[in-house]
């Protein structure tokens, strides 16, 4: 059993929560959405990830012998929970966007429909792999983009958090964009190239630095990248290298060099033009050194003549966001119709959108992505009406959707009964429907620096009903009630 599978790998008051809802009969049919509220990166979007992952988890999602004799001991549970938890099963529905799509604050990127206890039960180990893996396939995204076409590989398993961390990040950031790994487990168990260069340690063992070289390039001479900084990059180490790498050019094999240090831009430049000068124009340049997209992005516009680019601390660990702000929250409940619910709060931005909903996508003629459309899952959205897009925080801001060419509807069964509904994807084909996606999107979305805001935007039914709700909730705190006065329709004409 992997930790995400076992039952324990969820938040204490889950477990006392959803007590209470057994002790007491409280075990109606719910639905939840998990969105995030705030672009990662001060981008322009999002890459979601770990749909796969996550459906695999809540397949194997149990509760061990020894785990409920562990929870048998923390004192808070009765017999007969300890007995329910033991046969615990998801029998649920799983709505969500294809995994590797491009997605924005606000909209669900999820919809768990299924009983209260189960769907609660889940939510620890739902947001923890979501959240994760999203961020890190997001900024893997932006470096590949920063690159302009130029290999990005993920060197980043020493700096993970932790074993499970470096696993998850690995996953995510070929989804993302990078090309090769160099965690050799990752490579096994997902199907991406592996590649790796050398440590300051081997060429430090050798008694001279050409002598490192030397060896290197004996035992892998067509995969030979050699690290020229250990003593001096100008000096002993590029001279060495052009001198190892003539060699293995005149018996047909080519080679690189990589910087792991200093002056990037200043190096790149040297190092390609000595390379050149000495014959070797067909040896490749790889840097490495607490890369992001920020510095890639100014060395590629800077003119640097660098190959590839080795990632590791800032992608896996998500560098200046530590974390996808992604929220699990309840939308709808009931015995047999599902009424909406709603949560306010005197931030806007905190205040959720009610009901079951389904998330559009407008496209042009070219088939690029105009706007996302939150709607009520009962309304009919069809390509060639026009709509009212409002705001989300119901500000007086709307716009009319008129000249688009067709709609997607974004959200799409994943799990049926607790089963699965299709085959894992693989991995490349994640990748593709990432990167083919980034490409649809009009570039002012996808800079690095200074994105223009995708619109994400209420339906008009939507948008009146989440304001009767938020007006009917304060008028019954205003006589004394705690909520609503009684059942809200989600029929809004």
């Amino acid at each position: 059993m992997t930790i995400q599978n076992s039952g324990l790998f969820t938040d204490l008051y889950e477990l006392t929560m959803i007590q209470g809802y057994h002790r007491f009969n409280e075990n109606r049919q719910v639905v939840f959405d998990m969105f995030y509220r705030r672009q990662p990166f001060s981008g322009g979007f999002a890459v979601f990830a770990g749909l796969d992952d996550l459906i695999d988890h809540i397949l194997e999602f149990r509760f061990s012998d020894e785990e409920i004799a562990y929870l048998k001991g923390v004192g808070l549970f009765s017999d007969d929970f300890l007995a329910y938890l033991r046969e615990f099963r998801f029998s649920g529905d799983l709505y969500a966007m294809p995994e590797g799509s491009i997605v924005f604050p606000c909209e669900p990127l999820l919809r768990v429909h299924a009983p209260l206890v189960e769907a609660q039960l889940i939510e620890g180990m739902l947001l923890n792999t979501i959240n994760f893996q999203t961020l890190v396939a997001t900024k893997a995204a932006r470096v590949y983009l920063a690159a302009e076409g130029r290999a990005v590989l993920e060197f980043g398993l020493r700096r993970a958090q932790g074993a499970d961390g470096a696993m998850s990040a690995t996953r995510a950031a070929f989804i993302g964009g990078a090309e090769a790994t160099s965690n050799t487990l990752g490579g096994r168990m997902y199907g991406i190239p592996v590649k790796g260069t050398m440590a300051h340690s081997w060429v430090m063992a050798f008694d001279s630095e050409e002598e490192s070289f030397e060896r290197y390039a004996e035992l892998y001479p067509d995969a030979t990248i050699l690290l020229i900084d250990t003593y001096s990059t100008l000096g002993s180490g590029l001279e060495s290298a052009i001198r190892v790498g003539t060699k293995l050019k005149a018996r047909g094999h080519r080679f690189g060099v990589r910087l792991d240090s200093g002056d990037l831009e200043y190096l790149s430049k040297q190092v390609r033009a000595e390379l050149d000068a000495a014959g070797l124009e067909d040896a490749t340049i790889t840097v490495s050194n607490e890369l992001d997209e920020q510095i890639i992005h100014h060395l590629v516009t800077s003119g640097c003549p660098i190959d590839s680019w080795g990632v590791g601390t800032r992608l896996v660990t998500g560098g200046e966001d530590s974390s996808l702000t992604g929220v699990y929250k309840l939308a709808a409940k009931g015995d047999g119709r599902l009424e909406p619910t709603i949560k306010l709060s005197n931030q806007p931005a905190k205040t959720t959108n009610p009901g079951v909903k389904q998330v559009y996508r407008f496209l042009d003629a070219a088939g690029s992505p105009l706007a996302d459309l939150i709607a009520l899952d009962d309304e009919q959205i069809v390509a060639g009406e026009q709509y009212t897009f409002h705001h989300p925080d119901l500000s007086a801001r709307t716009f009319e959707m008129t000249n688009y060419a067709r709609v997607v509807p974004m959200l799409r069964k994943q799990m049926d009964g607790g089963e699965r509904c299709h085959e894992r994807t693989l991995l490349a084909d994640l990748q593709t429907r990432c990167t083919d996606s980034l490409k649809q999107f009009d570039e002012t979305y996808r800079r690095i620096i200074n994105p223009h805001i995708y619109k994400v935007s209420l339906s008009d039914r939507l948008a009146r009903l989440k304001v009767r709700m938020i007006d009917e909730t304060k008028d019954a705190r205003k006589s004394g009630g705690g909520g609503p006065p009684g059942p809200v329709i989600t029929s809004v004409q």
